[in-house]
């Protein structure tokens, strides 16, 4: 399965900040959206080590990260920020890292960065101060 860069990478974080708290959610929902959100987080830190993102899309994407309930065990969490901030987007059952993935889609990895801290600026711009 191909990454696209305006699909899997704006994870379910990004989705949840947009439709806001009214959406109904379950368990296991709140913890793919969880999961995904800790590897984004990972992502975005990779990108940021490589001088693709900023200290604030890393500040946006924590900020997000707080309308998603904790689930009790967090070791997948932690797993999926470590797999991102190896640069492997993780998520929907897909994985693949960011070299392939930029690759695959005939760009850069930094463009692929930007995409992500953009979508990610967008989206928190919504939420409330």
């Amino acid at each position: 399965m191909k990454l696209h860069a305006k699909g899997l990478l704006v994870s379910a974080a990004v989705l949840m900040a947009a439709a806001g708290p009214a959406v109904a959610q379950t368990q296991d929902q709140m913890k793919m959206a969880y999961n995904s959100a800790r590897n984004q987080l990972g992502v975005v830190e990779y990108c940021k080590d490589k001088g693709f993102a900023d200290a604030e899309t890393i500040s946006m994407q924590q900020k997000m990260m707080g309308l998603i309930p904790k689930p009790a065990d967090t070791k997948e969490g932690d797993e999926a920020e470590a797999l991102g901030r190896k640069g492997t987007v993780s998520g929907m059952g897909v994985r693949q890292e960011m070299e392939a993935a930029a690759k695959a889609q005939s760009t850069t990895v930094e463009k692929l960065c930007q995409t992500l801290a953009s979508a990610i600026k967008q989206a928190g711009a919504s939420l409330p101060k």
